[in-house]
């Protein structure tokens, strides 16, 4: 366990931003229940929905993309299909060219997160991948939802 991430439980509250993702009968695996990597595909979706819609993020021709450099995903409760997922959305920190993006996926209305984790992204030049300092709309969207 990654002892510098919060192991308290967390409330809707704490997070800024939520998209609301419903999960899919493939999703769930022989258990009965969402299997573990389809969680970090909804970690994935409600960040670059965040950045499409919110920090102009093209993620089809622009200079800049972010690439993932490393995840975390702590199971706390079962999520099943036809779950309604609310995954809430914050940044725990923003460097220059990196954020360190926050999760807390909330099965249907509930107050508590099934699971929490975290995405770090980097971003980089589309064509050379080196890291370049993120375009100011990303920035300002990005600290809107900081809790640095």
């Amino acid at each position: 366990m990654n002892d510098s991430f919060p192991r308290a439980i967390e409330p809707r509250s704490a997070f800024p931003h939520f998209l609301e993702i419903p999960t899919r009968w493939i999703d769930n695996d022989i258990y009965g229940h969402v299997n573990n990597v389809v969680f970090y595909t909804y970690f994935d979706t409600v960040i670059n929905e965040y950045l499409i819609s919110h920090g102009g993020l093209d993620i089809h021709q622009g200079k800049v993309i972010g690439v993932a450099v490393e995840s975390f995903c702590q199971f706390r409760q079962s999520i099943e299909f036809p779950d309604k997922i609310n995954a809430g959305l914050r940044v725990a920190r923003l460097g220059n060219s990196s954020a360190r993006y926050e999760v807390g996926l909330f099965a249907n209305l509930e107050q508590e997160a099934a699971a929490i984790g975290y995405f770090v992204h980097v971003f980089v030049d589309r064509d050379s991948r080196q890291a370049v300092s993120m375009p100011g709309q990303i920035r300002d969207a990005l600290q809107s939802i900081s809790i640095s």
